[in-house]
């Protein structure tokens, strides 16, 4: 299947000179949803996966689906003050500035082995972040996995001790 065409480009968002890769086209397909969900799956024979970690906000839409679907633990990163527990934090830089990602303190116990999964591999700044949330915790990182990478970032070159997938690349 040719999942590029449920992905819509948006000029300018969310600052001047971004080009923003919209995935809800993908969200509103049931079928092309369901299809992405095998690819994504497939690329995970034989690798031992315990929980999956899924970063704000769209890393969650197929995050949750993946952890349903291998029958493990949902890790829901997020931005700041959005945990209701104990946290831990990370800093990054994005392509249009600085954030923090958070992760409750209890969500992985050590050796955990931790399927990460986010929309977009662009500059890799947050998939660094996440990287080192679960280490700090004492996760195993299986892989990052990722609907779309824009290889013209670089941003594999950040986690690169790490496999990684990306069902599409630009």
């Amino acid at each position: 299947m040719d999942f590029k065409q449920y992905f819509r480009d948006i000029q300018d968002f969310p600052k001047e000179g971004i080009l923003f890769k919209d995935i809800t086209p993908l969200l509103l397909d049931a079928e092309a949803r369901e299809k992405m969900l095998e690819h994504l799956v497939s690329e995970l024979k034989n690798k031992q996966i315990d929980k999956v970690v899924g970063v704000e906000s769209r890393g969650f839409f197929f995050g949750i689906l993946l952890a349903q679907k291998l029958n493990v633990g949902f890790i829901p990163v997020r931005k700041p003050k959005k945990l209701p527990y104990k946290t831990i934090s990370a800093s990054y830089e994005l392509e249009y500035g600085q954030d923090t990602l958070e992760m409750h303190i209890d969500a992985i116990q050590k050796g955990d082995r931790i399927l990460i999964h986010d929309d977009v591999l662009a500059t890799g700044g947050t998939a660094k972040a996440v990287c080192e949330l679960v280490e700090k915790l004492g996760g195993e990182i299986v892989q990052c996995n990722f609907l779309m990478e824009l290889s013209f970032l670089n941003g594999k070159e950040k986690i690169a001790q790490h496999p990684i997938f990306s069902a599409i690349t630009y």
